[in-house]
């Protein structure tokens, strides 16, 4: 599975332990940045430019997902559904971030590098990557309306 990772300087080190982690798991790693540590970075550009490549290889038939870090998560992962089809979901716990892709189909999860250990993260992330999408039909039904509102602007019933 391809992994693209996006982050902003307060998730740099979880991101940077986190490719070395994946890539060491048999994950093939995309790093979207930033390469470096600036305090004054901004994160939208890293964001969208990874739910970018998670949807263009989601739509070429590459098995793609994607992770955002920062602080709290809560920016990156608004930045990244602002790409049409991801659905980021932020995970602050196991159930969360299995749930992200169990019920949600999940394309990207975001988690905050500041409120969680190293290993805790990794927990979460490893759990979302390996959890799939249940097919039941609620949740098709659900994700189709958002997906609906999304391209066309209509609210479903």
């Amino acid at each position: 599975m391809r992994v693209h990772i996006a982050t902003d300087h307060a998730g740099l080190e979880l991101s940077d332990y986190l490719v070395k982690h994946l890539t060491a798991k048999g994950f093939e790693m995309v790093n979207h940045g930033p390469k470096s540590y600036d305090p004054e970075d901004d994160y939208p550009a890293f964001c969208i430019n990874a739910a970018k490549a998670v949807v263009a290889d989601q739509r070429a038939g590459v098995d793609a997902l994607g992770i955002v870090l920062g602080g709290s998560g809560n920016g990156e992962q608004i930045a990244a559904n602002k790409v049409e089809g991801i659905r980021a979901a932020l995970a602050w716990n196991l159930d969360t971030a299995k749930l992200a892709r169990e019920h949600n189909n999940a394309n990207v999860i975001a988690v905050g590098g500041r409120q969680h250990s190293v290993e805790e993260a990794a927990e979460l992330i490893e759990a979302f990557l390996a959890e799939p999408f249940s097919e039941a039909e609620r949740h098709v039904r659900r994700i189709g309306k958002i997906a609906a509102y999304e391209t066309t602007g209509e609210v479903i019933d």
